[in-house]
């Protein structure tokens, strides 16, 4: 069991698994979980590891990646302070398909695998909360293949930086909306699968255009509605529209 001091907060986002979770379950979760430490740069886990962990972030970010055959790295997610992930639910030895790597200094919440299967397993009400979690989290998926898969690197890159906004916008005073997070444009290629120059020549368009700016090296969202245009936006949910 944790010690008081060492229990994660959770926190009641609503894409976040805190918020399915009763206050009784949270503190069921809590109680199979243990601290673990990741610097900034380290890995939580690698492509390949058996997948015995799962893993809630308690303070930080970790970046989820795959590598390609050519040894280039594509982001498919980028987790905040609450979120919960790792491979769960296959059949058999699993192993992870990506890697997971701590992009500021963490502190992670383990969890084996096999002590969340009983706590399933004795508690129906924990597994019902958990499956709806766990549903959600299938739609966002859907969802970011829907903008990758119809409106292609120009789809793909306004999709990102709406999805940004909803995980880690700040709201200016003027309406804007800065991105609570540094990225290169080589991290934007990266997430959509396309080249540093490709990404280059669209944020210089979306600048010029007033679309975009930057502010200490962030992006600073100025016109959402043009940005949503571009992949007929249907308005998801902020807890589906995220990265």
């Amino acid at each position: 069991m944790s010690s008081l001091d060492t229990r994660p907060e959770f926190t009641p986002s609503s894409y976040q698994i805190g918020h399915f979770l009763s206050p009784e379950n949270v503190s069921r979760l809590e109680n199979i979980m243990y601290p673990q430490n990741a610097p900034e740069g380290s890995h939580v886990f690698w492509e390949g590891d058996k997948a015995e962990k799962l893993f809630y972030i308690r303070k930080g970010q970790v970046k989820i990646t795959k590598s390609t055959e050519d040894g280039k790295e594509l982001i498919l997610n980028i987790l905040q302070k609450g979120d919960f992930f790792g491979e769960f639910g296959g059949y058999g030895d699993m192993h992870y398909g990506y890697n997971g790597e701590a992009i500021k200094d963490s502190v992670i919440g383990v969890v084996q695998q096999k002590d969340l299967e009983i706590l399933i397993y004795q508690h129906g009400d924990f597994a019902v909360e958990f499956m709806k979690w766990m549903g959600l989290m299938q739609r966002t998926t859907q969802s970011k293949f829907r903008d990758l898969m119809l409106f292609g690197k120009t789809g793909a890159l306004a999709s990102t930086l709406i999805r940004l906004t909803n995980t880690c916008g700040e709201k200016n005073e003027d309406g804007s909306i800065k991105l609570a997070i540094k990225l290169t444009n080589t991290d934007l290629a990266n997430m959509i699968g396309t080249t540093r120059e490709s990404v280059n020549r669209l944020l210089s368009t979306y600048k010029e255009e007033g679309v975009i700016s930057y502010e200490q090296g962030q992006i600073v969202i100025h016109d959402l509605l043009y940005l949503k245009s571009i992949v007929n936006c249907p308005n998801c949910p902020p807890e589906i529209c995220r990265i």
